[in-house]
């Protein structure tokens, strides 16, 4: 038996009523207020929940919608229903995701010479521009070799982590994002990661000689990253796909790094005319 037979073996002897009430108690969300949002009954949802009312893949499709439930997750339900899974999981490389693949190249390269890549939903980097690669040519080698994980890169005592001046700060958001992620996806890879980097070394910034800081811009928390011995400044936006129907593009983030003052501008563009 595989292990993806086995997945299926085991999500379909738990049953969808454990898992739906599972989804539901998560988003903290009554039966009724779930019946209301789904045109349902809150009769009809207990019975779903409780193994006495078998949900037709239809409704099981609209209860996972309401409580925005992860489209890989939407399979697992649907699997343990009885059904088929509806979502396919395309390798990016597939042939069929070409002109996906060409956009985000684009997107990527028109984007510089600021910063930008794409993740999946484990951190991992499937793509970035050279603005990525200006400000990491000095991270050792073993944080480099594919697959590249954003948080080891930006946390790990060897990676950028000596280099970002509001460290602290930046590692608590950090996180935070992988506890939000953790509690949408409840994907074991991702808790093991979240362990991983949240049990590294933290340096005292003040412990380290650094540039003269600029002030401070308030509109969202930056990211204060030393390079080249100057002081840059960005704040972080991060875009995914509406209303995806394959699991890998679901599961794709294209985060940019937009210059947060004049100087991170500057220096950018002078390295990358």
């Amino acid at each position: 038996m595989t292990s993806a037979e086995g997945r299926a073996t085991a999500v379909r002897g738990k049953g969808v009523g454990p898992l739906l009430r599972g989804w539901r108690e998560q988003r903290r969300i009554s039966q009724l207020d779930l019946a209301l949002r789904a045109d349902s009954s809150a009769r009809h949802i207990s019975f779903v929940e409780t193994g006495r009312s078998r949900p037709s893949e239809e409704f099981l499709l609209r209860l996972a919608e309401h409580l925005d439930v992860p489209v890989r997750e939407r399979n697992a339900l649907l699997l343990a229903a009885g059904y088929a899974p509806k979502f396919p999981e395309t390798p990016l490389d597939d042939p069929s995701l070409e002109a996906l693949r060409a956009g985000l190249d684009q997107l990527l390269r028109g984007y510089e010479p600021y910063p930008a890549l794409i993740v999946d939903a484990t951190y991992q980097v499937v793509a970035a521009n050279r603005g990525i690669a200006m400000l990491i040519e000095d991270v050792p080698e073993h944080l480099l070799e594919p697959p590249i994980n954003t948080m080891r890169l930006a946390l790990h005592p060897e990676g950028l982590a000596p280099r970002i001046r509001n460290l602290g700060e930046w590692r608590a958001h950090l996180l935070h994002q992988m506890e939000r992620q953790i509690a949408l996806h409840r994907s074991d890879a991702l808790r093991e990661l979240y362990e991983e980097v949240a049990a590294y070394p933290v340096a005292d910034p003040g412990e380290r000689p650094g540039p003269e800081e600029p002030p401070m811009p308030y509109f969202a928390l930056p990211l204060r990253l030393e390079h080249r011995g100057r002081l840059l400044s960005f704040v972080s936006s991060i875009a995914t796909f509406n209303t995806p129907m394959d699991v890998t593009v679901a599961e794709l983030a294209v985060e940019t790094l937009l210059p947060a003052d004049p100087a991170t501008v500057k220096h950018l563009r002078d390295l990358m005319p």
